[in-house]
């Protein structure tokens, strides 16, 4: 994976649906749903909505925080906030291929994550973000540059990532990159996830 698109319906000008059928036909690796707020049911609803999708380039889709409704939907993985159960617990009920992913806000985070077993970490706010409030100051490039270096997990770069710095974080050595407005803004979202790639 190297382009994780994330959801926000509160800042959608269409529906969660619309936009996922978006980020699917423009080929984005991952896409997360995160509705943090929605009650399980009618998570688990949108969720098996997803799966229904037409997805040409066989994007993975993964659940923000619910294990339990990302397997009843029979998505691709899920996506834990740092103060979560350890993925290794998470580990135990999930199928083979699973994704688990965590969110990290430092460098110890980050180790703590491996060594639990999670499949790749989303490290933030890498820039100043109006989607990712209340995560401390922005780390910067430099600080995802040693992050990247003390794990050996895949790191995706969260947080004010734009078109015109995604190729700062890759060259910090991000295994890619993921984003709300990033994506969510995109007045040609195929062309852009054709940029994105092309950084190295």
């Amino acid at each position: 994976m190297k382009l994780l698109a994330i959801t926000d319906r509160r800042t959608l000008a269409d529906s969660v649906e619309d936009f996922l059928a978006r980020a699917f036909v423009a080929g984005v690796d991952a896409v997360q749903i995160r509705e943090k707020d929605l009650p399980a049911l009618e998570l688990l609803r949108l969720a098996e909505r997803a799966g229904r999708l037409a997805n040409p380039h066989g994007t993975r889709v993964l659940l923000n925080g619910r294990l339990d409704v990302a397997l009843a939907a029979g998505l691709d993985g899920v996506h834990l906030p740092s103060a979560a159960p350890p993925a290794d617990r998470a580990r135990t009920v999930v199928p083979t291929g699973f994704l688990i992913g965590v969110s990290c806000h430092s460098i110890d985070d980050l180790r703590r994550c491996e060594q639990e077993g999670a499949d790749y970490a989303l490290f933030s706010p890498i820039f100043a973000s109006v989607s990712k409030p209340g995560y401390g100051p922005a780390l910067g490039v430099d600080h995802l540059a040693r992050a990247c270096r003390a794990t050996t997990i895949p790191v995706y770069a969260l947080g004010g990532v734009s078109a015109a710095n995604a190729r700062d974080c890759m060259e910090a050595g991000a295994t890619g990159i993921a984003g709300i407005s990033l994506f969510r803004e995109a007045a040609d979202l195929p062309a852009l996830v054709a940029r994105l790639r092309s950084a190295p």
